[in-house]
């Protein structure tokens, strides 16, 4: 969480303050809780993780599924309207916007 924090204070240059960062970024909440749902959801605690998922999407306005694979120091900035789905796979040092959806484009055989 901090090395992300770091990470956003280095490449925006609108962020004055680690504090701030941790405090008044919604991107950083949104991956706070998915990284909690992404591990209960790993450890088939689906309802939890889908709990914590709904949550976060909903006091941040960023929807990312727990199942989702979402790498380190991941920015994602404005992040108002941003769906991150179940087949998503983001690596590393990722900036992502608003409005952006990430996923598939139809269902997917599991």
């Amino acid at each position: 969480m901090f090395q992300t924090a770091r990470s956003i204070l280095k490449r925006d240059p609108a962020a004055h303050s680690l504090l701030e960062v941790l405090l008044t970024y919604p991107g950083i909440r949104a991956l706070f809780w998915y990284r909690i749902a992404h591990f209960m959801a790993f450890h088939r605690l689906y309802t939890i993780a889908g709990f914590l998922s709904q949550h976060a999407a909903k006091v941040t306005g960023i929807s990312i599924s727990p199942e989702a694979q979402i790498g380190k120091r991941v920015f994602i900035d404005h992040g108002i309207g941003v769906v991150i789905g179940a087949t998503a796979v983001i690596e590393d040092d990722v900036t992502i916007l608003h409005g952006v959806t990430l996923g598939a484009r139809r269902a997917v055989e599991r």
